[in-house]
């Protein structure tokens, strides 16, 4: 099937979804976009990405998704269940965990799909990681494919010294951070954010904007970070955020600088002074 018939099946399935019948004009206008870069995923007539994928030469839909990356996400995640680990993905540096593998087994690939359409895959696979290790165990990480970068930042040394705070570029901090105050979050001055990171686990800082250097930081918590991280300066955090449900999680990973200091070369040991007798009178060698 040519890109093009398959833009139009893009746009007559999304029509059939929203309980309405496909429009000529928006399959028209589907096909004078430029089809996706990424396997299994078709623009859509209201500017949104479908995924789809085949099996058996029968086309399954899989939904359609604010974003074209998240929308070849759910691809791949339905490729791995269809035709099994080596599968051909769009991220193939991001392969599934083996968690996520048992997981995908233990499900069927019409349930699969419905996870995927109804935008709840990331929540059921986050859960029954935690069902599969037992009461109590630790919460596993969230799989990377479901996160979607918001930023990075090299922390300078003022970041991981004795002031206890990163500072947060300002265009980032007020398009992916902006303070917004409510009687539940609100402690003092800032906010409280909870971020999860590479592990699983859940930090929790303070979040506020000081006047006096008019910058935005993260104060309460942060040392603790920097000491179990064990970072320094060079390192690169990395801000992420969930690509599925309706409140977005937020993540916090490190990127360590694999730099060796490099060693002070050794100064080279001056030459013994020679020393010539002459007359019962000490001469140096060296011409002085």
């Amino acid at each position: 099937m040519d890109s093009g018939t398959e833009v139009a099946f893009a746009a007559s399935n999304s029509s059939l979804e929203s309980g309405g019948a496909a429009e000529p004009a928006a399959a028209l206008h589907l096909l004078s976009r430029q089809p996706s870069r990424f396997k299994g995923v078709v623009p859509q007539p209201n500017g949104r990405w479908g995924a789809q994928i085949y099996d058996r030469h029968a086309r399954v839909w899989l939904g359609t998704f604010a974003d074209e990356e998240i929308a070849a996400r759910a691809y791949d995640v339905a490729a791995v269940r269809y035709r099994g680990r080596e599968a051909i993905t769009n991220f193939p540096g991001e392969r599934p965990s083996a968690g996520e593998l048992t997981f995908l087994a233990a499900h069927s690939k019409s349930e699969i799909v419905d996870m995927l359409r109804k935008h709840t895959y990331a929540a059921e696979l986050r859960h029954g990681l935690c069902r599969g290790r037992g009461m109590g165990a630790r919460v596993q990480p969230t799989t990377p494919w479901a996160q979607k970068l918001l930023f990075e930042k090299v922390v300078t040394p003022s970041d991981v010294g004795k002031l206890s705070r990163l500072v947060v570029p300002k265009q980032h901090a007020e398009k992916h951070f902006p303070l917004k105050r409510s009687p539940e979050n609100t402690t003092g001055n800032g906010v409280l954010l909870n971020f999860e990171d590479g592990e699983g686990k859940v930090w929790r800082f303070r979040y506020s904007y000081w006047n006096s250097s008019q910058s935005y930081v993260l104060t309460k918590g942060w040392s603790r970070f920097v000491r179990e991280k064990g970072l320094r300066a060079g390192d690169t955090i990395v801000f992420s955020h969930s690509t599925y449900g309706p409140e977005k999680q937020l993540f916090i990973d490190c990127k360590k600088t694999n730099k060796t200091a490099a060693a002070p070369a050794e100064k080279p040991k001056e030459a013994a002074a020679r020393v010539v007798r002459l007359f019962g009178v000490d001469i140096a060698g060296d011409g002085c």
